[in-house]
């Protein structure tokens, strides 16, 4: 995105050149963490709440490094990635739209712009702006997915007035249903977004004291949300039907890429799968394409999702929705237990990452949230789920290929992605580890490996390569999201553990 460059010539044309440079004042420690935060009069959106909430956690933090980081990351989607924002006005009832970018990628993908937002909900009580701003991004979601609810990633609306980010595969995309390329950036079909989008609703919900019903668009939300049950519905069905005729249950995606990752197999509909009362996805959490459809960690979500979904649906008059809802997560979840653990020479009953319903079952985390890891974050399980730590034990170990480690002192460990290559641990994974973990030890060394890993820049990246000796080989020096759950977790280490940080 582009910041205006009318009041002060400080302002970056992009955010990306001012996050690959450090800037002073930097941090009395060792790291010398530099600051980050753009001038004030170049940032996206500012909130008041956010920037007393930010000054009383910080001052709790006596590690110098790790309050700078803290400072630095916890309010950068306000701070860089607000793109449009309209808050409405009551008087016309206009209602407010909000459009948030993931970081260097001008376009909005559902499940970043949730996770940007969500751990800033708790103070938007005491922001009417930033309780605007929120209910901007579940009316805007709530356009897209009641439009395109197999897309993942959306362009601005053109009446935002924004130059839509380009996509160079949009020409060489074969997607069904067809899309307006207009509005889609990207139709890869992950179900974990369209768990984001019921995340971040009921999440917004509950956070007020009555219906919003001045704030959200009901009637667009209630739109989007039957066309989203709908399309999960019908692609719990298998791919072939009795007679072995294909089913007309899918959403295909497929196009040319010099990466496996970046299209799908089948002519687009994927690896075939029997019914387990699971749903079908063609992409992970990390828009890599799945090699059995039935993403285990993903169900999980939707499962969650679902039921506070009903909740609201309860609540809000419309018992028989509500219904619907609860019986597909009851669905879900009973073909996680049946169809998606398995038992592990090693470690016993472990959760698949996929599975297809004919047996085939691949053993491995990714460190996209939703993982594996991440269960109980998602609220799915408790961390002492037998199973769960189980399958910990088995995702944080080499028999995990994608765990990385190469066993120097101080040298990041952790879950990767075949997103990013071998051999790179994504920050993102160890503020999970951490934040499903109760051990102040294993807490507060993932805290400090995180604030060792920003290569001098004083952010999160996507990845670190765990080889590179000065730390600067990494990937994307603005990534939004991964500021956000980092910032959770030093949030939630504060107010659980005082003195710890």
């Amino acid at each position: 995105m582009a910041y205006s460059q009318d009041t002060d010539k400080r302002c970056p044309v992009h955010y990306t050149e001012w996050a690959s440079a450090p800037h002073e004042p930097f941090s009395a420690g060792p790291l010398r963490i530099p600051s980050m935060r753009p001038p004030p009069e170049c940032r996206t959106f500012t909130s008041p709440a956010v920037e007393t909430t930010l000054s009383r956690i910080s001052a709790q933090i006596t590690d110098p490094d790790i309050r700078q980081l803290f400072i630095n990351i916890m309010p950068n989607t306000l701070d860089t990635a607000i793109a449009w924002h309209t808050p409405g006005t009551k008087d016309s009832a206009d209602y407010p739209y909000t459009f948030v970018i993931t970081g260097d990628i001008n376009a909005q993908w559902t499940r970043d712009s949730t996770n940007q937002l969500l751990p800033l909900l708790p103070y938007a009580k005491a922001d009417a702006g930033l309780n605007a701003l929120i209910a901007g991004l579940v009316n805007m979601q709530a356009e897209h997915i009641a439009a395109y609810p197999f897309a993942n990633a959306y362009k601005p609306p053109a009446r935002s007035g924004l130059v839509p980010g380009e996509n160079g595969w949009d020409k060489s995309d074969r997607a069904h249903p067809p899309y307006d390329p207009n509005t889609v950036f990207e139709a890869k079909f992950e179900i974990d977004s369209l768990a984001a989008f019921f995340k971040l609703s009921t999440a917004f919900w509950r956070q007020q004291q009555q219906p919003p019903n001045d704030l959200l668009d009901m009637g667009l939300w209630r739109r989007a949300i039957t066309t989203a049950v709908e399309l999960l519905e019908k692609l719990q069905s298998p791919t072939f039907d009795p007679e072995q005729r294909l089913t007309d249950a899918t959403v295909r995606f497929v196009r040319t890429a010099n990466s496996s990752t970046e299209t799908t197999f089948g002519g687009g509909r994927g690896n075939p799968i029997r019914r387990t009362g699971m749903v079908r996805t063609l992409y992970r959490p990390s828009d890599d394409s799945v090699i059995f459809p039935f993403l285990v960690p993903a169900n999980a979500m939707l499962a969650v999702e679902l039921r506070a979904l009903a909740v609201m649906l309860d609540q809000t008059g419309d018992a028989a929705f509500a219904s619907r809802s609860r019986h597909l997560a009851d669905e879900i979840t009973r073909g996680i237990y049946e169809f998606g653990t398995v038992e592990h020479p090693k470690y016993g009953k472990v959760f698949a990452y996929e599975v297809d319903g004919y047996g085939s079952h691949l053993l491995m985390d990714d460190a996209n949230v939703p993982s594996l890891l991440s269960l109980p974050y998602l609220g799915f399980v408790k961390a002492t789920d037998p199973i769960y730590q189980s399958t910990r034990r088995m995702v944080l170990s080499l028999d995990n290929p994608w765990y990385f480690s190469n066993g120097a002192s101080g040298s990041p460990s952790g879950i990767g992605s075949p997103h990013t290559g071998f051999r790179r641990v994504w920050p993102m994974s160890v503020a999970i580890q951490a934040l499903t973990s109760d051990d102040k030890q294993e807490i507060v060394n993932a805290v400090r490996m995180l604030a060792a890993s920003t290569a001098g820049l004083g952010l999160m990246h996507e990845s670190i390569n765990i080889d590179s000796a000065d730390g600067k080989s990494f990937t994307r020096p603005w990534f939004a999201w991964c500021n956000g759950v980092v910032s959770e977790l030093i949030t939630h280490a504060v107010a659980e553990y005082p003195g710890l940080l």
